[in-house]
């Protein structure tokens, strides 16, 4: 197994924390909420006996920078482009879960010379989820509203952390002890950090700003190969959404793949399996 790197580089302006292994065509991996890089655990010693592996903390999590302002995906996407310009790295194929989802499809909109192939995982675009909300998505996706709450959340989760984070990672799971013990804990640790819950609240208080900038470009097509995989068993996700036709919005170019016995986590819950689709998708990516 490649050895895994903790580094960190000032990009775009913030000091941006992000884990490397491995050598060959890189592949930049976009963790989600309620997570940080660490979520990629079981992915990199998988992907780098094939390719270079970056797993950046998104701006506001992890052990990357919590600034007050940048939320919205155009300048978390320039975050990946200063990132990328600061390692010499010309190019990548990009892969996000949830949140990162939401980065990396508007950085393949932004800079579609700089992506080789796309993978998004268990993740409805944002103007989508804002277009078809109705009573019920608008219960499953409660957290989004809450979230954008100025103060509130950070003070009602102060010192529970890992109340808070346990509710998601149970209700988000097939198996609700799917993430336990040392793992859970490494979780509660991040978001325990100063800044940490804000800036994920930063990230979803950016949503009127990521959607407006999604209907500007509604209609252009992501130009590269997508991969849209998501757990068959998550209601907010694969229960309320046609995620194929959802993705054929964005893609012409597309591979769409439920996973059973599987929640919002998939690269957690279900790794060697994504492992396999990954590596398969990933095949013709020679950098």
């Amino acid at each position: 197994m490649s050895p895994i790197h903790h580094h960190t580089v000032h990009a775009n302006g913030i000091r941006q924390h992000y884990l490397d292994a491995g050598e060959g065509p890189p592949v930049l991996l976009l963790h989600g909420f309620p997570e940080t890089s660490f979520a990629w655990r079981h992915q990199i010693p998988a992907l780098s006996a094939r390719y270079r592996v970056i797993a950046p903390d998104l701006r506001g999590y992890g052990e990357t920078d919590k600034p007050a302002t940048g939320y919205d995906k155009r300048t978390m996407a320039r975050d990946l482009v200063e990132l990328m310009r600061a390692l010499d790295v010309p190019k990548v194929a990009l892969v996000g879960h949830d949140r990162g989802a939401r980065v990396a499809t508007r950085f393949a909109k932004d800079h579609p010379d700089l992506i080789d192939r796309l993978v998004v995982m268990d993740n409805v675009p944002t103007r989508i989820v804002a277009r078809d909300l109705d009573a019920g998505k608008a219960r499953a996706y409660w957290f989004f509203f809450f979230h954008l709450v100025p103060d509130l959340p950070e003070a009602l989760i102060a010192g529970r952390e890992d109340l808070w984070l346990r509710h998601f990672f149970s209700d988000w799971c097939y198996d609700p002890q799917a993430i336990t013990g040392a793992d859970f804990e490494t979780y509660v640790r991040a978001y325990r950090r100063p800044g940490a819950v804000r800036g994920a609240m930063a990230d979803y208080r950016a949503s009127a700003e990521d959607v407006a900038q999604d209907l500007v470009d509604a209609e252009a097509k992501i130009a590269c190969p997508v991969l849209s995989l998501w757990g068959a068993d998550f209601e907010a996700v694969g229960g309320m959404f046609d995620m194929r036709s959802v993705w054929a919005e964005m893609a012409d170019d597309l591979r769409a793949v439920p996973i059973p016995r599987c929640g919002h986590l998939p690269q957690e819950e279900r790794p060697e399996e994504v492992n396999a689709l990954l590596l398969d998708f990933l095949q013709p990516w020679k950098g």
